[in-house]
């Protein structure tokens, strides 16, 4: 049985993964498998690869992110980096003040 707090850390991470793949392609362009593992360096958990992969269409297809096939340098196989798009940018300023405001409610005293 998990507890509350577990509950919670799974809700807030995993269940709004979106936020952290828009957070982290602020930064700059990435392909899935970077941003699962620039998501367990920078926020400290490790959501599952199809996750990634499910969310990141999703972003895609509602025309928060956009994807381009880039080759290889080094001879490795083409990867599909994902940019984040205006309206994405839009959707994490939202996110962010959403949780911003809640956190401010939770914390009045």
């Amino acid at each position: 049985m998990t507890t509350p707090i577990e509950r919670l850390k799974n809700k807030i991470t995993k269940e709004v993964l979106w936020l952290y793949i828009l957070r982290l392609l602020q930064e700059r362009p990435m392909y899935a498998y970077e941003l699962k593992e620039r998501i367990k360096e920078a926020f400290e958990f490790e959501p599952a690869t199809v996750s990634s992969y499910v969310v990141l269409y999703k972003l895609e297809k509602e025309g928060y992110v956009t994807a381009e096939w880039q080759e290889s340098e080094t001879g490795k196989p083409a990867r599909k980096y994902y940019k984040l798009t205006p309206k994405g940018e839009e959707l994490l300023k939202e996110g962010i003040e959403f949780l911003e405001k809640t956190l401010k409610k939770l914390k009045k005293t």
